[in-house]
């Protein structure tokens, strides 16, 4: 590359690589040596990574968020926002129709994203998959008329449970879409990865069912906890319960104090076993309370159990280690120290350990997560990152937010 300076002075810059600097010299008309400092900032191996990244803009997935009002589909916004791969092509919402994720949730202004729009009128032809933030009972005719080579991620609980029977039993509907249940892979990641990659729909879990069975699943496999009298104590935010407006969850009746709910009844009861019992080829029955506690999100799972003859903590504590050493995001806490909400707020970690009961023969075991991230919207995301081949780590190492 070739310049002349004042009609007189002809430089030969050549070709520099990215931020390198160069003394040149050269001759004047005059016979004068001139030198000068020359620094580029582009070069062909930048020029070839402008393409390389024009060339992944174009095979960016086009993803679609139906339900974007509610809490879970804020926070899939808010996760996708850094991921590099995935961009959002449309949103919806009955209720905030025509309304912009900025005017509907202040904190996700400086989002650039197309107006969210009713079900019914929505395009899905620039779509390449979905995430159903959609309430009980309405997904699963809405999932049912989608087109048929979207990937899904449903994080309602409308396809979790296998049996259909039993979802009518619990959650007091038929279920409309029997024949997608049959195909539809339940996602806890970090147990079923395998299933979730080849998946088309993946019924993300249930907050309570994600914190329970994480640490109760390789030790129930590995034959080192008793299959009876497992007692589960569980504390979950208020976001847990969506954003609906209910009485039961004004700041007056929240704050200052925490009531159980659901006691005997609660739906994630038949989830819980469901998974329980798929590890241990029998079927299993748990004692499971939750509880509502005054913070917005952060849910902490109890776990009573009987170890198996022979068995110690030494035994649980280093199976859990073996299982999870190599997992990003669920981590075992070094012994004796306490799992704490707070420094699982905002991101997809789990946080567990396990302690000595001082009845004999007992363990307490301890786990936490943020509910809207790993019980919601992060293991959503780590589910469509794996059905779409990506790492499935990508967009969601965001770090806890303390204090």
């Amino acid at each position: 590359m070739s310049s002349t300076i004042g009609g007189s002075l002809s430089v030969e810059f050549g070709c520099l690589r990215k931020h390198e600097v160069r003394r040149l010299s050269t001759r004047q008309g005059s016979g004068r040596m001139l030198s000068i400092r020359a620094s580029v900032v582009s070069s062909p191996d930048t020029l070839e990574l402008s393409k390389a990244n024009a060339k992944q803009a174009e095979k960016m997935v086009r993803v679609g968020v139906l339900g974007a009002s509610g809490y879970t589909g804020a926070e899939i916004v808010r996760l996708l926002a850094n991921h590099p791969h995935f961009g959002i092509t449309l949103m919806t919402a009955d209720r905030k129709a025509g309304q912009s994720i900025g005017s509907v949730f202040p904190h996700l202004i400086t989002q650039d994203l197309p107006n969210m729009v009713a079900v019914k009128d929505a395009d899905f032809s620039n779509v390449d998959a979905v995430f159903c933030c959609l309430p009980h009972g309405t997904t699963q005719e809405i999932i049912k008329g989608l087109p048929k080579g979207l990937k899904i991620v449903d994080l309602s609980a409308d396809f979790r449970l296998r049996d259909i029977n039993e979802y009518e039993e619990w959650y007091g509907l038929p279920h409309k879409a029997p024949e997608l249940q049959k195909e539809a892979v339940y996602g806890l990641t970090e147990v079923l990865r395998g299933e979730i990659q080849n998946a088309r729909l993946v019924a993300n879990p249930g907050c309570y069912p994600t914190s329970i069975q994480l640490p109760l699943i390789p030790l129930i496999k590995a034959h080192l906890i008793e299959l009876r009298n497992i007692i589960i104590d569980a504390k979950s935010g208020v976001s847990g319960a969506g954003r609906g407006a209910k009485e039961a969850h004004l700041y007056t009746e929240i704050a200052e104090g925490l009531h159980s709910y659901g006691i005997t009844k609660h739906r994630h009861v038949p989830e819980i076993e469901q998974g329980l019992s798929d590890a241990s080829n029998s079927k299993i029955t748990v004692s499971f309370t939750p509880h509502l506690m005054p913070m917005s999100r952060g849910m902490q799972s109890t776990i009573y159990v009987e170890m198996a003859p022979g068995v110690n903590t030494d035994d649980l504590y280093e199976h859990l280690n073996n299982t999870y050493q190599a997992e990003e995001f669920v981590r075992l806490l070094e012994k004796g120290v306490v799992p704490h909400t707070r420094h699982v707020r905002g991101s997809n970690y789990c946080l567990m350990n396990v302690f000595q009961d001082r009845i004999p023969g007992r363990a307490i075991i301890i786990s936490v997560i943020d509910n809207l991230v790993k019980g919601a919207s992060g293991q959503a995301l780590q589910n469509l990152n794996l059905m779409m081949g990506f790492p499935e780590d990508t967009g969601l190492q965001y770090q806890p937010l303390f204090p």
